[in-house]
């Protein structure tokens, strides 16, 4: 590298955005991923005693992918080379793998190969390195925020180990941003700034998980913001809301109002009014609120207020559950609404809960009585001697698939703890289950 090239890469370093100047340049600087570079973990101490092998790294936007790329790049003693599958063609890898030749042959050296988004190569792209990565020419480094059992062709897939970020968390961005004031070379140290808690918070927290976002925030929050009198750069609330380009909605994930709207959207699917629900369920969301938790609290609701009245509730809602999961925002906000919505316009029933609960105090409050003998296991050897199972009437060998023989233990025989209403589906299961004791009970015993 000449003077020329030396200044060149320096201006640009000094020109990048905050969040590539800020980027770490070891291990221990990495906020967050303690799952998988945490000091006990297999990757933390492959790149540390740089005997890494081929990976793929996948995760939303701005959780670090590129950081520990860049890190394993400051820390390796192989020839270290990078690609941008979203520019680079074939004759880019076969220039990379005719380097790695020399490397290994003239030199004994390893050369690690990191192509970021490398999702957007193509099938015959992919190929083109596959024999490569599996005879060791380089070790390879993929990064995707895409699905990479969808996406990387699976013989790929087999040759590499698969890390999963996760997106980061609210502590984990406060750090960083904490890290950006305070740094005076790389960071927005020289600007005296002075922002305030809360709206340092608020920035972690819209962030949703990805620092890149935050830290763009924030340098536009002090570039933008005239210098005060008092020789400062002042930012409040409301400058961090603008920054950011997303409103400030009252929503502590971890005080009342949090609980407050919660509350609000399950007393609406509850109350059979799919308006306030879908309404209190927007504001979740664009507080930026655990999709996973909205969802959890639907397949409550389900089951809690819904229950047999429409079985078909609680699959609506697991299904959206594990939808959301996959599809992440901003789709997942459909599938919620939609199972949000059917809840609360479906019939109304807590038997279910009722029932366990009734029974569950039974259980605490009372000795456990004894299983009838019928009804216990009879298939092991010696059980006929104890009397377990004689007696036991086969349902299907009865008309109507019922016997009416008693299954209660014999102190709570005349216990009812499920009772069936009178709304939707449950309303055919309560004339089954009176025709069945009712009608057929009695003709079984004439």
């Amino acid at each position: 590298m000449d003077l020329f090239d030396y200044m060149k890469e320096k201006n640009l370093k000094k020109e990048a955005p905050l969040a590539a100047r800020l980027r770490p340049s070891s291990l221990d600087e990495i906020a967050g991923q303690e799952h998988i570079i945490g000091k006990d973990k297999m990757l933390y101490r492959a790149i540390a005693a740089d005997r890494l092998q081929s990976v793929l790294f996948y995760g939303p936007p701005g959780t670090g992918k590129t950081t520990i790329s860049m890190v394993i790049a400051n820390t390796t003693k192989s020839d270290f080379r990078q690609l941008n599958a979203t520019e680079a063609g074939k004759k880019d890898m076969e220039e990379v793998v005719k380097t790695a030749k020399e490397n290994i042959s003239m030199f004994g050296k390893r050369t690690v190969l990191f192509i970021d988004e490398i999702h957007r190569f193509n099938k015959g792209q992919q190929d083109y390195l596959l024999p490569f990565v599996e005879d060791g020419t380089i070790i390879l480094i993929g990064a995707t925020t895409e699905n990479p059992y969808f996406e990387v062709n699976s013989a790929l897939i087999s040759r590499s180990l698969i890390f999963e970020l996760k997106p980061l968390k609210k502590q984990d961005i406060l750090q960083i941003l904490k890290r950006a004031l305070a740094d005076k070379e790389n960071g927005m140290g020289l600007y005296e700034t002075e922002i305030a808690e809360d709206a340092l918070c608020f920035l972690a927290d819209m962030a949703n998980g990805d620092a890149r976002t935050a830290l763009n925030a924030l340098e536009l929050g002090i570039l933008s913001t005239p210098v005060s009198p008092d020789g400062k750069i002042h930012i409040d609330m409301d400058a961090a809301a603008e920054c950011i380009q997303k409103r400030n909605v009252r929503y502590d994930k971890n005080g009342d109002n949090h609980y407050d709207v919660i509350s609000a959207f399950i007393k609406s699917m509850r109350g059979s009014d799919p308006d306030a629900a879908i309404y209190y369920l927007a504001r979740m969301l664009y507080a930026g609120e655990d999709i996973r938790f909205i969802a959890r609290r639907i397949m409550i609701c389900a089951a809690e207020d819904v229950s047999n009245a429409d079985p078909q509730a609680l699959i609506v809602a697991v299904s959206a559950a594990q939808a959301a999961e996959r599809l992440g925002m901003p789709e997942a906000r459909i599938v919620l609404a939609q199972a949000a919505a059917y809840v609360a316009c479906a019939p109304k029933s807590n038997s279910s809960i009722c029932a366990i609960d009734d029974a569950l105090e039974l259980v605490k409050k009372e000795q456990t009585a004894d299983i009838p003998s019928y009804l216990k296991d009879s298939h092991y050897a010696g059980a006929e001697k104890l009397s377990h199972g004689i007696g036991y009437q086969y349902s299907h060998n009865f008309p109507n698939h019922y016997s009416g023989q008693p299954y209660l233990p014999e102190p709570y025989r005349d216990r009812v703890f499920y009772r069936l209403s009178d709304m939707g589906y449950e309303k055919k299961l309560k004339e089954r289950q009176e025709y069945l004791h009712n009608t057929v009970k009695k003709e079984g015993s004439t």
